[in-house]
């Protein structure tokens, strides 16, 4: 029998089959990302990957779509069930939060910036703290000679108080305040890197703790339980001494279970409480928005949030974040 012999419906029948088929495939690995991002399920390469969530996220629409044409309902189902959770997991980041926090007290800016090894422009970073009332600057990859730029740019000038750790690869750690430092330090992640940290007390506040976080990237096999070490290890909020304040590279997005566990301890993301929380800040080059959204500002629940603003900096690969924030008063 030849192909022009075949049976009516044979092989459009067969054709059928394989667009079914074809559509529960697209629609299977938006499904597997779904219960891992549910489940915190990342592990060794996955933890960089799911970094992509907001893009896998979109795509599961395609899968449903073609469904949906294609009316393939038990498909369209189970793919609506997958896009409707990837969004539940995504789209609030989006929106602002119902409680951000008192509204009464006494008012900080703050803004974290990796400065890659120190490349950020000086003058520009420096009119950044000037023009919006910055009081405290956390900065990360804090080099020697960035040190000596932003010295030389007059950032003590506007901000005098300082637990400067700089180092000469990426390292390197910095805190600058308006306000005196009741305490300050500098402390050694599991990954290398150091953060400095202090308490700060802003007048007519409470004092509160102010930490510049960068975890160890989480790029290769060796550095993957570092990574995990680093985040689990930040100090925790919702204890008795002063709110803290946890600014940075933290090297993770809100996808990561690690990060989430440690917002659970009773921070909120700043970004993310007032709608910002998918505007991206690295890799940043020549004015580029980035892809991935890993700089962040955790505020102590007690701790209100006003604002986020997110700045492209001229010779840093990440794009810097600046808070207004409310202190109850003290």
């Amino acid at each position: 029998m030849t192909v022009t012999d075949a049976p009516p419906g044979k092989r459009p029948s067969r054709g059928r089959t394989a667009l079914s088929v074809a559509i529960w495939l697209l629609l299977t690995p938006g499904a597997l990302w779904l219960v891992g991002r549910a489940f915190g399920l990342e592990r060794g390469p996955l933890i960089t990957l799911f970094a992509a969530t907001p893009y896998v996220a979109a795509a599961t629409l395609i899968p449903l779509l073609a469904a949906l044409a294609a009316k393939r309902w038990r498909a369209a189902a189970v793919a609506g069930l997958v896009a409707a959770g990837m969004g539940a997991c995504v789209l609030p980041r989006a929106v602002p939060d119902f409680d951000k926090g008192p509204a009464e007290g006494v008012a900080l800016r703050v803004l974290t910036l990796n400065t890659l090894y120190g490349e950020a422009d000086p003058a520009q970073v420096v009119q950044l703290v000037r023009d919006n009332d910055v009081a405290v600057f956390a900065v990360q990859e804090f080099t020697p000679e960035g040190e000596a730029a932003l010295k030389a740019a007059g950032i003590g000038e506007l901000l005098p108080y300082q637990q400067l750790s700089p180092a000469s690869d990426a390292g390197g750690s910095g805190l600058y305040s308006r306000h005196p430092m009741l305490t300050r330090e500098t402390r050694r992640n599991d990954g290398g890197f150091q953060q400095a940290y202090a308490t700060i007390q802003p007048p007519g506040a409470v004092a509160v703790h102010v930490e510049s976080v960068h975890p160890l990237a989480p790029v290769g096999p060796e550095m993957y339980p570092r990574w995990s070490a680093d985040l689990r290890e930040q100090p925790h909020a919702g204890t008795d001494g002063p709110p803290p304040i946890l600014l940075g590279d933290f090297n993770a997005t809100l996808d990561h279970a690690e990060l989430r566990d440690l917002i659970g301890t009773g921070y909120r993301d700043a970004a993310d409480a007032v709608g910002e929380g998918l505007t991206t800040t690295w890799p940043s080059f020549d004015g580029s928005r980035g892809l991935v959204t890993i700089d962040h500002v955790l505020a102590d629940e007690r701790i209100g949030v006003r604002d986020v603003e997110v700045h492209t900096v001229r010779g840093s690969d990440h794009r810097a974040v600046l808070a207004s924030l409310t202190l109850p008063a003290g």
